[in-house]
């Protein structure tokens, strides 16, 4: 069996978080976290998120603390996602590039601020529904 490894990150921006809104014309859109994954030249996960972090939302990130493992049995693989915290340091959209961006079946790909209570995060359509449900656990922890 085949395994492929992610690296996500949910963002930390003051009093918000920083996802990526995802969607296409006539469907529904979502949220996620920034990431993507595990290429052969990343020297670890870390590395992962912080080239993910530019290439999707021209981002720059503090250091990244693992916090959720999930693992999705696909048929002949298995995916096994990693999410981080981080801060965000800093985010210029001009500075975004890679496949995401040239490939136009990817749909919408932007970032939005979400701000750091349950309410808010509730009220977003945020995927997988595990980090949503562990988001929603902790994100007043993460405020204070």
């Amino acid at each position: 069996m085949r395994v492929r490894h992610k690296a996500r990150v949910v963002l930390l921006d003051g009093g918000h978080l920083v996802f990526l809104k995802r969607g296409w014309p006539g469907g529904d859109s979502y949220c996620t976290s920034v990431g993507g994954s595990v290429e052969p030249e990343d020297a670890d996960f870390e590395a992962t998120l912080r080239r993910e972090a530019m290439e999707e939302i021209g981002a720059t990130i503090g250091p990244a603390t693992e916090f959720l493992t999930l693992t999705e049995p696909r048929g002949t693989s298995t995916v096994v996602q990693h999410y981080f915290l981080a801060d965000l340091l800093d985010m210029d959209l001009d500075r975004r590039h890679g496949p995401e961006l040239d490939d136009p079946d990817t749909g919408d790909f932007e970032p939005v601020r979400i701000a750091l209570s349950r309410p808010a995060v509730a009220a977003v359509n945020l995927q997988p529904a595990e980090l949503a449900d562990y988001v929603l656990a902790h994100v007043e922890a993460w405020g204070a």
